[in-house]
């Protein structure tokens, strides 16, 4: 709950729940306290836990476990007064994320553990009655305070539950041995103690019951002669199974110790869990038997195996997504990539994907984060050339509240979302100068700082970057550090372009077909060699991710069952503007007054840079925008549209 609480490292609220159940489900008494205690201090990631008991005057109590610093700490007896636990011990859970000791400067045991925040939540009892608390303090600052109240909360019944169960028992106790003096006084309590308790015969039949369990089980006190304990059990394999095993104990004068039994109330069928602890009488002749209803946990703990195995579903489904059975097409060159991709994912070395727009570098990614030892942690996406220049150090390190105007609280950066786990840095040609310095120094001492703090914060964190560009010639020219180039280089994979992998084009366009078909609604079974024959030949300047857009724009177009590739769906103006732009062609033979005038350089070179504007909505930056798929600088671009006069209210290619 203190600052470690905040980084990658804070288990999961299912993983402290696990944590704390797994700790206290086998223990009672005061060896349950001392357990619960030990385990909420290390799910929680704080230094000190207590549980307590209010005394009988109501201004004082006195702990029943503490833990402090990785050891049992010394019981103690404190007033309310002056204390954080005094609004908890009048009903009120409470949390103070900081500055605890100058709120309470009259508590010196605060001082004395040198503590600066603090959660208490009550121990309320069936009546309402405040009857201790359950508290955790750490020496950092605890912001997540709804976190650990909630997870407090759960527990704090089980808490009270023990707390009344040994009050109850010591109060048993005392009254057998005035029994003999006071059998009223005994029935009195028998009948109004908090914890259910029933006398038995070995065939399970009831001899007398209190109201306690007469609520839990819904009975009324006629029933109770006619009851038997196991009519109450459904006809569930399980169920039956712990009740022949609980029997069984009975007919040997077995004591049984927590054992957990499924039953049916007998007034409206709900189905309720008890734990119940069970002892034969000497003689033989009848079962003393105490239960605590436990179905809001035994709720919670299948709830619970729910989310783990959806959680589990899910990867697995993003595996199956995600892996190479995505990476689509059975070309030499793909296969070169995807054997690198085998290779390099067994280890945790850094990767460069290098490729064209639309390749399919973040694919490569994925796959190499999904075939590695980390698959079971995050893979974190981060475009460098989708974030605003004085973002990008916030979205990567994080910053802390205050750091900058807008700063309103502190924020976890992508290398710590990524912890454990892999970070693809998309884009990384377009990080800022001064950025790559402190992206160097996390990939060298997997260390940083957030923005606007001073505090080392480590992770384990493998790198995977791509880019467009030439970074070999970035680097040479001085725009991109050598140094991280180099760091980043160790395992290069490049991605070639669709241009160069004709024979990956028939099984890509049978991908998205079945795909777009699927997502669309369409029933398009057949695909003409004709427009098979188009779609090999077009030269695919935005590679992989242009075919995708082609295909799903041509199923939404089609109305049959063939694939229908017309003149508005594959951009043929687009390849002939490119190809009269770049070819050099011989001078053109008059024909007479009616032969039309060839275009200029200048005008193919407009058309075709309309053309691309037009088919990215006038998109210019970033991974699907304009200038990528023409292979230029966004501040060229711009600078040839206004030397060609093309504006975006310009309504047609001229």
């Amino acid at each position: 709950m203190g600052a470690k609480q905040m980084t990658a490292q804070t288990p999961s609220d299912d993983a402290a729940l696990r944590e704390i159940v797994e700790g206290v489900e086998s223990e009672t008494g005061d060896r349950f306290f001392y357990s619960l205690v030990k385990h909420l201090a290390s799910a929680l990631g704080c230094e000190y836990a207590f549980v307590s008991e209010l005394l009988v005057d109501r201004l004082r109590f006195r702990t029943l476990a503490v833990w402090g610093r990785g050891t049992f700490l010394e019981n103690f007896e404190t007033p309310l007064d002056g204390t954080p636990c005094e609004a908890v011990l009048n009903g009120k859970s409470s949390h103070h994320p900081e500055r605890i000791c100058q709120l309470f400067p009259a508590d010196v045991g605060l001082i004395r553990w040198r503590v600066e925040s603090y959660c208490g939540v009550p121990l309320i009892d069936s009546s309402g009655t405040v009857v201790g608390h359950l508290a955790i303090l750490s020496e950092q600052p605890m912001p997540d305070g709804p976190r650990g109240l909630a997870i407090m909360r759960i527990f704090a019944a089980r808490a009270r539950a023990e707390l009344e169960r040994l009050r109850t028992e010591d109060a048993l106790r005392h009254a057998n041995e005035a029994l003999v003096q006071s059998e009223e006084r005994f029935r009195d309590l028998f009948d109004e103690a908090p914890i259910a308790y029933v006398h038995e015969g070995l065939d399970s039949r009831f001899i007398e019951a209190n109201r306690t369990a007469m609520r839990i089980l819904g009975l009324k006190p006629e029933e109770i002669a006619e009851m038997t304990g196991k009519s109450l059990v459904p006809d569930i394999p399980e169920a039956q199974r712990r009740l022949g095993e609980w029997l069984d104990s009975m007919g040997h004068g077995t004591a049984t110790t927590g054992t957990v039994l499924e039953l049916r109330r007998k007034d409206d069928g709900k189905p309720v869990w008890i734990q119940c602890w069970s002892r034969p009488a000497p003689d033989g002749s009848y079962t003393r038997t105490m239960f605590i209803d436990v179905t809001d946990r035994v709720l919670m703990e299948r709830e619970k195996a729910r989310l783990e195995a959806q959680n589990t579903y899910l990867i697995e489904e993003i595996k199956e997504t995600h892996n190479f059975e995505e990476i689509v097409g059975k070309s030499r060159a793909l296969a070169e990539v995807i054997e690198k991709v085998k290779l390099v994912s067994s280890t945790d070395s850094s990767v460069l994907i290098l490729g064209e727009t639309g390749t399919g570098k973040e694919l490569v990614a994925r796959a190499v984060h999904s075939n590695s030892a980390r698959r079971n942690r995050p893979l974190v996406k981060v475009n460098c050339a989708a974030l605003p220049v004085g973002l990008i150090e916030s979205e990567l390190f994080g910053h802390e509240k205050g750091a900058f105007t807008g700063a309103i609280d502190r924020r976890i950066g992508r290398f710590e979302l990524a912890h454990g786990g892999t970070i693809f840095l998309d884009e990384i040609g377009d990080m800022p100068p001064d950025l790559q310095a402190k992206l160097l120094r996390v990939l060298q001492e997997q260390e940083f700082e957030r923005v606007g703090g001073s505090n080392l914060i480590k992770v384990d964190v493998r790198v995977i970057a791509a880019t467009n560009r030439d970074l070999f010639r970035s680097a040479s020219e001085g725009t991109f550090r050598q140094d991280l180039y180099y760091r980043l280089n160790v395992f290069p994979v490049q991605m070639p372009p669709l241009r160069e992998r004709c024979e990956d084009i028939p099984p890509l366009v049978h991908y998205f077909v079945r795909r777009f078909s699927l997502k669309i609604g369409r029933k398009i079974t057949r695909i003409q060699r004709e427009t098979m024959e188009r779609l090999m030949n077009y030269s695919w300047p935005g590679n992989v991710r242009e075919l995708e857009n082609v295909i799903e724009r041509a199923v939404i177009l089609s109305t049959g069952i063939e694939l229908e590739v017309g003149p508005g769906v594959l951009p043929e103006i687009a390849a002939v503007a490119s190809a009269q732009a770049f070819v050099p062609r011989p001078a053109p033979v008059e024909k007479g007054p009616e032969a039309p005038s060839p275009q200029s350089i200048d005008q193919v070179e407009r058309n075709h840079i309309l053309e691309v504007l037009m088919r990215t909505n006038w998109r210019i930056e970033g991974s699907d925008g304009a200038a990528a798929l023409l292979h230029l600088n966004p501040s060229t671009l711009r600078s040839r549209m206004k030397k060609l006069g093309v504006q975006r209210s310009t309504q047609a290619v001229s």
